[in-house]
C-alpha cells in the first residue's frame, strides 16, 4: 500500500522523512503531541556534555576496563558489536548523547539493571564521556549474510517497524528512529542489528513500566500497546532488518 509522508527535522540529522497512513485516526494526534514534545527538548541535547571527551581514553576503557570496571568489551564484543546469544547489545554506532545518557540512567537508578549499575557508579563523569565518544565513533551495523527463508513472523515485525497499527495508535519504529532503524540522535538510538533477545526485553521493560528513562514516556505509551507476539515480531525483524521482507 503505498505510504503518504511527514517531514520532521531532528537537531543533528538531516531531513528525516516519517512514513504513516494517508488517513490518521482522530486519536493518532495524540502521539503526534508526544512527539513533538520530544523534537522540542532535542534542541537543548547535550552537546555541552560531551565536550572534552578523549576517545583514546574510551578505547582504552573499552578494551582494558580501568578504575574498578572491567572492559567493556567482555560483554559487548571487540568491535562494540554486542553479543547476540547473551543478549548484550550493540553499542558501536550509536549517538554519543544517548550512550552518556544511558550510562548517567545505569549510575543513578533511573534505568535498573544488576550488571551495568556497579559499572556505571564505577565511572567517572570524564570515563563516561569518553566511553560514549569511543563507542560513537565506531561503525554502526551494516546488513551482511546470505538471505534466510522469511517467516510469518519477520513479516509481521517488518509490517510492525515500517507502517506501525495505527488502529490503536501504535508508530512505526522507523517514524522515530530512521527510515532504516539507524537512529536520530540525540533521543532515539539505532534499533538496526540489535539481538533480538535486548530489543524484546527492553520492549517488555518498557511495556511493565520498569524502564521509564525515555523522553516524555514516549516509549512506555508505545510499548504499552503491544502484544508479546508482536514484542517478539519487531525484536526479530530488528535484528537482521531488511526493507525487502527478506531475512538476510
Amino acid at each position: 500500500m503505498p505510504l503518504s509522508f511527514i517531514v520532521a527535522w531532528m537537531p543533528g540529522s538531516r531531513n528525516r522523512v516519517l512514513p504513516r497512513p494517508p488517513h490518521l485516526p482522530a486519536r493518532a494526534t495524540d502521539f503526534r503531541s508526544l512527539l513533538a514534545g520530544v523534537v522540542s527538548i532535542a534542541w537543548g541535547a547535550t552537546g555541552a556534555s560531551l565536550a572534552h571527551a578523549d576517545r583514546l581514553a574510551g578505547a582504552t576503557l573499552a578494551q582494558q576496563g580501568g578504575g574498578g570496571a572491567p572492559a567493556c568489551m567482555t560483554c559487548h564484543g571487540a568491535t562494540g558489536e554486542g553479543q547476540a546469544a547473551a543478549g548484550f547489545p550493540r553499542l558501536a554506532g550509536q549517538g554519543q548523547a544517548y550512550l552518556l545518557k544511558q550510562l548517567q540512567a545505569f549510575a543513578d537508578g533511573t534505568r535498573k539493571n544488576p550488571q551495568m549499575a556497579p559499572i556505571a557508579r564505577s565511572l567517572s563523569a570524564a570515563q563516561m564521556r569518553d566511553a560514549a565518544d569511543y563507542y560513537a565513533s565506531l561503525p554502526g551495523w551494516k546488513q551482511a549474510g546470505a538471505p534466510h527463508t522469511p517467516s510469518a513472523q519477520y513479516t509481521q515485525g517488518l509490517k510492525i517497524a515500517t507502517e506501525g497499527d495505527w488502529s490503536k495508535e501504535m508508530p512505526a519504529c522507523f517514524a522515530c528512529h530512521g527510515i532504516a532503524g539507524e537512529g536520530v540522535p540525540p533521543h532515539f538510538p539505532a534499533l538496526a542489528g540489535q539481538p533480538m533477545a535486548y530489543t524484546q526485553t527492553q520492549l517488555s521493560a518498557w511495556r511493565a513500566a520498569q524502564r521509564t528513562n525515555d523522553p516524555l514516556g514516549l516509549m512506555q505509551a508505545v510499548a504499552e500497546k503491544m502484544s508479546d507476539a508482536e514484542i517478539a515480531a519487531v525484536s526479530r525483524y530488528l535484528e537482521n532488518p531488511s526493507r525487502a521482507g527478506k531475512e538476510k
